[in-house]
């Protein structure tokens, strides 16, 4: 769908889409915002999918950034596109706060001739990840479960993230009575998974869920060369480098593979991808790439355990089966906390924020930002944004940031007039009209809620390294990173050889990506370390 006031733009707009994409696809363009708007109600009254929605910038009225956010409301998957003229004066400030916040998806000249290979580009991009995860076929999995239940969310969660196509149906639905009682599973714990192949699934583990799709949940009864532990950006690039090079590579992943990565609608950063990528694709394509080199992946069972048995190191999964390998890679990264308010995390990309990030900073000038959290990071990020023109807010619950921040950084805060800083105050609530518009806040010693304007939240209460199942004897910091290389005491070493960059204090296992202690946590760094490792495993092993 296409919106543009200007008939002969409009024009040129409609033609280039119905040549390439009727009849396929039906393509719909009007010349207003109001209209397209009522359109687009009308079309979600009667159950329609609109996957793309282009919008003119420089429309009377309502700008186009103002339509595509109040069409994210509408139609929270579809694409959103801002269109530009060339030569016209929408500056790129007002863009980049519009991607930053969540209003568009991308901004896309218009069609200055018929074939423009430029603007199709960036819409066949967004059409081949919609066709990949809606488009034809049938679902593999129909999952019945309760709308607003924790498990059924988090499986629907998974299975999206791996790229399995599901339908779900609410277990009070017509649907989902039907589907419950054609499987006979009217009594079953929830969620109840329907297999393509007949199976039914009485509230199953992911591994169970796994086994039922046909993918291995157990290592082969082989000494591989390298196994990987985790599947995100580190993990996925360290296996396609190693197999490429000839070593025989098994990857273990319990939940998705991609990593916290596969969860981001968009990445940006991702040097060679001008219109962004989604971490989901990032993943789905190095997945496949990993698995035509020949990588065997091992999914549902977490690692619970590492131990060395010779010249082999042996990792113990969940379901007690055993991985053995000459050389250990571990790349279980890490998890941020979360306020895990459902209404917010809606938003996540769309003026919600977890971590910090210096590109998003950039676009927050002259608006009402919020920050949680009471230790350093928090308080850089205050100072940052402050510095790029934000009005900033610290929400902390600690009644001072006495015990968690260093004092050049509490000096920093006290003396900035940007900065304001409310002790004592949890968020409990907030939500927007397709982007964040307001917070809902607390005061834990009085109990008195308000609800204020806010325009982006950057959360950051804390990381947590994937670390518990690893042994003693593998040297971690107090926040439970894994320290390897430089970072370890070279008198507990216990080879002749020297020991390696990213090698732990146990030898032949190396840390990289997230979950090492002093990682940039940045996914192109991630990657980085993926590939350079296996330099680091062809010594090793050269060595032993």
């Amino acid at each position: 769908m296409a919106v543009d006031d200007e008939e002969n733009s409009r024009l040129a707009v409609d033609r280039e889409l119905r040549h390439r994409y009727e009849p396929d696809y039906e393509v719909i363009t009007t010349g207003g915002a109001e209209a397209g708007l009522e359109l687009l109600g009308n079309l979600a009254g009667a159950g329609r999918e609109v996957i793309v929605v282009l919008a003119d910038q420089c429309m009377p009225g309502m700008t186009g950034t103002e339509f595509l956010t109040r069409a994210r409301n509408i139609f929270p998957a579809s694409k959103r596109f801002l269109l530009v003229s060339w030569g016209d004066r929408t500056s790129l400030e007002a863009i980049q706060q519009a991607l930053c916040l969540g209003q568009i998806d991308d901004c896309l000249l218009k069609p200055a001739r018929a074939r423009d290979e430029q603007f199709h580009g960036a819409i066949a991009h967004y059409l081949e990840g919609w066709a990949r995860s809606h488009g034809g076929g049938f679902d593999v999995v129909k999952v019945v479960g309760d709308e607003v239940g924790l498990r059924s969310r988090e499986l629907c969660d998974t299975l999206a993230r791996n790229g399995v196509r599901f339908g779900f149906h609410a277990a009070g639905s017509p649907a989902g009575r039907a589907l419950l009682e054609q499987a006979g599973a009217l009594s079953a714990a929830l969620p109840v998974v329907i297999v393509f192949n007949g199976q039914i699934l009485e509230n199953p583990t992911n591994s169970r869920v796994a086994e039922a799709l046909g993918v291995d949940t157990h290592p082969k009864a082989v000494l591989y060369d390298i196994a990987v532990i985790g599947a995100g950006p580190a993990g996925l690039s360290a296996a396609v480098y190693g197999a490429s090079e000839g070593f025989a590579t098994a990857v273990c992943e319990p939940e998705a593979f991609g990593g916290q990565a596969s969860a981001s609608s968009n990445i940006r950063n991702y040097p060679g991808f001008p219109h962004g990528i989604s971490g989901a694709e990032l993943a789905f394509r190095t997945f496949h790439q990993a698995q035509y080199l020949g990588v065997d992946f091992i999914y549902g069972n977490r690692a619970t355990g590492l131990r060395p048995c010779g010249d082999m190191r042996v990792v113990t999964l969940a379901n007690r089966s055993e991985l053995r390998s000459r050389t250990v890679i571990i790349a279980t990264g890490c998890s941020y906390r979360r306020l895990g308010i459902p209404t917010l995390e809606s938003l996540v990309g769309a003026g919600v924020f977890y971590w910090s990030a210096l590109w998003e900073a950039r676009a927050m000038r002259d608006r009402d930002v919020f920050v949680v959290g009471g230790a350093n990071s928090a308080g850089q990020t205050a100072v940052h944004l402050a510095s790029c023109g934000a009005r900033v807010t610290i929400l902390s619950r600690r009644p001072s940031f006495a015990q968690t921040m260093s004092a050049y950084l509490i000096d920093e805060i006290e003396n900035s007039p940007a900065i304001r800083v409310q002790h004592g105050v949890e968020v409990i609530g907030g939500g927007g009209c397709g982007c964040l518009e307001s917070l809902t806040l607390r005061d834990r010693r009085s109990g008195r809620e308000e609800t204020v304007p806010a325009q982006a939240l950057f959360v950051l209460i804390g990381v947590e390294p994937r670390t518990d199942w690893l042994p003693a004897n593998i040297e971690r910091d107090r926040s439970g990173f894994v320290l390897a290389g430089a970072d370890l005491n070279p008198t507990r070493w216990p080879l002749a050889r020297r020991q390696l960059s990213l090698e732990t204090s146990l030898p032949s296992v190396f840390a990289i990506g997230d979950v090492r202690h002093g990682s940039v946590k940045r996914l192109a760094t991630a990657v980085g370390e993926g590939a350079s490792v296996i330099r680091l495993v062809h010594q090793c092993l050269g060595a032993d």
